[in-house]
């Protein structure tokens, strides 16, 4: 560990010190001097003109490193991560759902296309890598520009466009020693000879899984997947300059739950991985998206664009809560959402002027229906507030109400709630460089937010036991024991409710300013200030049954970059330097009825800082060297709770959750000549906290490193290879339940083979 540790600090910070090229997170071009075009800023720019900090996994490195699904990249990006099991990811530390378990919006989002993915479809929906042209991961907040859900930043997968000109297409088989078979193809080309062209793609996953279940037999985590594309580009010869690309996404995937766990009370656990789960742990899904976009120049530097999306994803979440042989608890969620977004944009490339003015439209509209047993602990405060209430002393309402405990120690209960939710927002928004000298540059933009949501809420909620016989505690208190039952029973019907709406609306208005100097035509260093948001809304209380307003949160962000090359463009150092200011943080905070009674409230502040450092460089013809290096420190700065709260938990002065500090990784493409290639890399994350509040470091898991590498012969029209994920097989946890022996475990050391067809 300490050896490899080594390896991706010096690769790193060699890579730094012999200038290397940056930003692409390890992506490499044939040419040392060809340049990434970045597309997730709405306008396409080079990488080295953009002060964002964005990391690109481009086609080529998605093939060199045989990269399968997008929690490949969230790994192997400075300050990205993933969180709980395939759950979401981090960016900077802050998750994409935020960082204090409150609030319905999300903070970071993943488009395919243009189209946003629902964040409980992530784990397996359409982002899977086979036929994607591009990957960029858009660190910092990019509300000016994407608006909705960007507070910490986004991901933006475009897909291979079809070609006009001429007939090809690919194809690949991979196949590893963990019974995970992939077989994916793809054909496109002109339907009408430079005009319309057509490209379809299809991957078929068949995974057996590594977690073999000893209650209901097979393997908890099995799962298939088939991820469907069809893409349509025309550029009419009798409407010259206009461009429409269509394009239908539909996948199907039946398998694991988003995350899975083993137990590890067993002896070589992580080798030998098992549940005992008597109820399923599934997951399925089923995404369909449509996406249509146009692009028409108005003049020599004016474009109109259009982007049109719609998606509709159906998820069933199944999980045994309880992960035992016995027949406890379970749950069974599942998602119906429709998302449809119109965007118009005109883009304007002048001498001197160069920006984006747009139209937003965002329509999400769907619902959740829980169908859940669940085991509540007896509050024995609680009752022993019942009972003192009715006349009993403190002394003897906290003996009667922990003997009535220890009759029923917890309260088992059917609960059914569904959950329909409409978002609807409308945005102006506009980014522009303006050139005041040759060299000095100012940044501007903006973006006025406009936010109509509606929460509903209905739950039904059914006492699912036998009460205690009222002579349980002995005849003297059968009457208190039949009371309490009363309360039970009433605690448990509180959290029943008709159908109640809430609806909200919200004004943002978000600023963006800065500056940009180009010192050299190698070196360009920029600063730049702007305001994030992340909406507001409506959360149900369970134990209660209502619905309780929260308001938005807002941040200010302030960033550094620099872009530069050296030795003729074949060596780059990018870096990018950031400070953050968070308050009004959306929390969940306990009112002390029982384990249920909780909701969201805006009661913390925080700030985050550090930096990114990433680097590529050319050496010679035969070797290239890519590193990267993230840093961030979090820290809630306040915690001020609403009156009537009852949460013992304290953020204050803590940490966020899956936060590492440190991020490193570093790799190397090698041609060893005759059509032999070769690739080594590895990614470094340090220890994080896996929760909140003042005792976090009982929830701390520790350091990794995960070490890949894949070697083939490549002739062209064909090539083989062999690949390994985990090479080392480091043993690792992305969370441990230590108090009932379950934990999520990290990759397994795996071996594979491959083929692949280009013509």
């Amino acid at each position: 560990m300490a050896r490899i540790s080594l390896f991706l600090s010096s690769v790193a910070f060699a890579a730094i010190a012999v200038p290397v090229q940056a930003q692409q997170a390890g992506a490499t071009a044939d040419n040392g001097a060809d340049e990434i075009i970045v597309t997730g800023e709405k306008s396409a720019r080079t990488l080295q003109d953009t002060p964002t900090s964005i990391a690109v996994t481009t086609a080529e490195r998605i093939q060199r490193e045989a990269l399968i699904s997008i929690q490949d990249v969230y790994n192997r990006t400075a300050n990205l991560s993933e969180t709980y099991g395939a759950t979401g990811f981090t960016i900077r530390g802050i998750s994409n759902t935020g960082v204090g378990a409150g609030g319905q919006a999300d903070a970071a989002s993943v488009y395919v296309d243009g189209a946003p993915i629902p964040k409980w479809a992530l784990y397996g929906g359409p982002t899977d890598l086979w036929d994607v042209q591009q990957v960029e991961v858009l660190r910092g907040p990019q509300s000016t520009i994407q608006g909705l859900n960007a507070l910490a930043g986004g991901v933006v997968i475009t897909t291979r466009d079809p070609s006009n000109a001429a007939w090809g297409g690919d194809a690949r088989v991979l196949w590893t020693d963990q019974n995970d078979r992939t077989f994916s193809a793809a054909l496109g080309g002109p339907i009408v000879q430079d005009e319309l062209g057509i490209r379809l793609s299809a991957e078929r996953r068949a995974d057996r899984g590594i977690i073999a279940n000893l209650t209901r037999g097979g393997h908890d985590d099995a799962m298939q997947s088939l991820n469907l594309r069809g893409k349509l580009k025309w550029t009419p010869h009798a409407v010259p300059g206009l461009e429409a690309v269509a394009s239908y996404n539909r996948v199907r995937r039946e398998g694991g739950y988003l995350y899975e766990y083993s137990r590890t009370d067993r002896p070589d656990f992580y080798n030998h991985r098992v549940a005992t789960g008597d109820q399923p742990s599934r997951g399925a899904i089923a995404s369909d998206i449509a996406v249509i976009e146009l692009r028409y120049p108005l003049a020599r530097s004016l474009k109109l664009s259009s982007v049109s999306s719609w998606n509709r994803s159906r998820v069933r979440s199944q999980v045994d809560t309880d992960g035992t042989a016995q027949d406890i608890q379970a749950v069974d969620n599942r998602y119906l959402y429709r998302t449809l977004t119109q965007e118009l944009r005109l883009n304007y490339e002048g001498e001197r002027l160069r920006g984006v003015l747009g139209a937003w439209y965002y329509r999400r509209s769907g619902q959740l229906d829980q169908n859940s047993r669940v085991n509540i602990e007896t509050p024995t405060a609680t009752i022993s507030g019942l009972l003192r209430a009715n006349g009993a002393t403190a002394a003897q309402a906290q003996m009667i109400s922990t003997a009535y405990a220890g009759q029923l120690p917890v309260i088992p209960v059917i609960y059914y709630a569904a959950q329909p939710e409409q978002v609807e927002t409308m945005a102006l928004f506009g980014d522009a460089r303006f050139k005041l000298t040759d060299r000095l540059a100012l940044i501007g933009g903006f973006r006025v937010d406009h936010e109509r949501n509606r929460y509903t809420a209905q739950t039904v909620a059914t006492f699912n036991g036998t009460l205690p016989n009222v002579n349980a505690l002995g005849a003297p208190y059968a009457s208190i024991v039949g009371l309490i039952n009363q309360g039970v029973l009433g605690l448990v019907a509180n959290a029943s409710s008709p159908l109640a709406s809430n609806s909200r609306t919200f004004n943002a208005f978000l600023p963006k300013m800065g500056v940009s100097m180009e010192w050299t035509p190698d070196l360009t260093t920029a600063f730049t200030v702007q305001r994030a948001y992340r909406s507001g809304g409506s959360s149900q209380n369970p134990a209660r049954a209502q619905l309780v307003a929260y308001d938005p949160e807002y941040s200010w962000n302030y960033e550094g970059s620099l872009r530069s090359k050296w030795l003729d463009g074949k060596l780059t150092v990018n870096a990018n330097v950031f400070y953050m200011k968070w308050r009004q943080q959306q929390v969940t905070a306990y009112f002390g009825l029982n384990t249920y009674d909780y909701n969201t409230v805006n009661a913390a502040g925080s700030h985050l800082y550090g930096f990114e450092v990433e680097a590529n460089a050319r050496v010679g013809r035969a070797i290239d060297l890519y590193a990267s290096v993230g840093h961030v420190r979090t820290k809630f700065d306040q915690f001020r709770l609403p009156t009537g709260a009852t949460s013992k938990l304290d953020l204050s002065d803590t940490q966020f959750p899956y936060a590492p500090r440190w991020t490193l990784a570093g790799g190397a493409n090698v041609r060893f000549g005759g059509g032999f290639t070769g690739n080594v890399n590895a990614n470094y994350r340090t220890s994080v906290f896996t929760g909140v509040g003042q005792d976090q470091a009982q929830f701390k898991v520790a350091a990794r490193t995960v070490v890949n590498g894949r070697l083939g012969y490549d002739a062209g029209s064909w090539q083989l290879f062999a690949f390994a994920r985990n090479l080392l097989n480091e043993k690792y946890r992305q969370y441990d339940y230590a108090q009932v022996h379950l934990a999520i475990l990290g990759e397994p050391q795996t071996f594979g083979v491959g083929a692949g067809l280009h013509w």
